[in-house]
């Protein structure tokens, strides 16, 4: 199934959409789009509507059924006749100028790694990135919020219903909950406050050290993911996806999104960006450990 998706108010909305095949929409055709779009309808109900021609209405209703782009929801004796009652066959609709490109498939046992983040489809978490404000110690701007969108699509491969909820650091009181945070403890106060608990983290220099290997990691673009205990609240869970720096960030969302099988099999990882293109945007991603 493929969605229309649109970032609002901080939040990741989206809509159940469908591919359009060679459609070439008339102002009379978008009207009665629009009007099937807030609720079910039959011709002679939009023309009148519309105040348009009742037969007009009838060639462009089944030009777009023909289509597939409405259908007959159901039948209804309407003034003596039986009438065709039309609804969308999807609430959006999108035109594709180039094939779909293969990408990593997301195993179904992923969902261990993710809990209690998501638990039986429903979001169970908080998404936390770093204000674009100058804040915190340094006064640093996160850069981070685009990454928080495309997490908050992985993760909704896995929701029923429930969107994933985003909140920047500065506006986030309640600690306790399950969290997911994104970003170093530069531009990140959550991250700031959890680091020194985890088992792969930042030193006082701002690199990555892990306690697993005795490892040091200097490279701009390393990154951490790692899945531990909310010191918070031991009851809840956090999940650490960061960087030394913005490409090291990057790498570790990459990380997730496509080699999401090898991610979840441990709960701590050091990553390394690659930039397999020399256009100087870490596009690739290697796990070191």
């Amino acid at each position: 199934m493929a969605f229309v998706v649109e970032e609002k108010d901080g939040r990741v909305l989206a809509l159940p959409s469908a591919e359009l095949g060679k459609a070439d929409f008339s102002e009379t055709a978008m009207k009665i789009l629009h009007s099937l779009a807030k609720k079910p309808s039959y011709p002679k109900e939009m023309a009148a509507q519309l105040r348009m021609h009742e037969q007009k209405v009838y060639y462009h209703v089944h030009n777009l059924e023909k289509q597939g782009i409405i259908r007959v929801l159901r039948k209804e004796e309407r003034g003596g006749t039986l009438a065709k009652i039309y609804v969308l066959t999807k609430p959006s609709f999108f035109l594709k100028f180039r094939d779909f490109e293969k990408t990593e498939k997301i195993p179904k046992t992923a969902n261990k790694f993710l809990e209690p983040f998501i638990a039986e489809g429903v979001f169970n978490a908080k998404i936390v990135v770093g204000s674009p404000d100058p804040h915190g110690p340094e006064r640093a701007r996160s850069r981070d919020a685009s990454y928080a969108i495309d997490l908050a699509l992985f993760l909704g491969t896995f929701l029923n219903k429930s969107e994933p909820s985003v909140v920047l650091d500065t506006e986030l009181h309640e600690v306790k909950e399950n969290l997911i945070i994104i970003g170093g403890p530069v531009i990140n106060r959550i991250t700031r406050a959890v680091n020194d608990k985890l088992p792969v983290r930042f030193d006082a220099k701002k690199n990555i050290y892990s306690s697993l290997t005795k490892k040091t990691y200097r490279s701009d673009e390393c990154g951490i993911i790692v899945k531990a205990d909310n010191p918070f609240n031991r009851k809840s869970k956090l999940l650490l996806i960061a960087g030394k720096r913005f490409s090291g960030t990057r790498a570790a969302v990459l990380a997730l999104l496509k080699r999401f099988d090898e991610i979840q099999k441990k709960n701590a990882h050091v990553v390394l960006g690659l930039d397999s293109d020399y256009d100087g945007v870490v596009d690739d991603v290697r796990i070191l450990e």
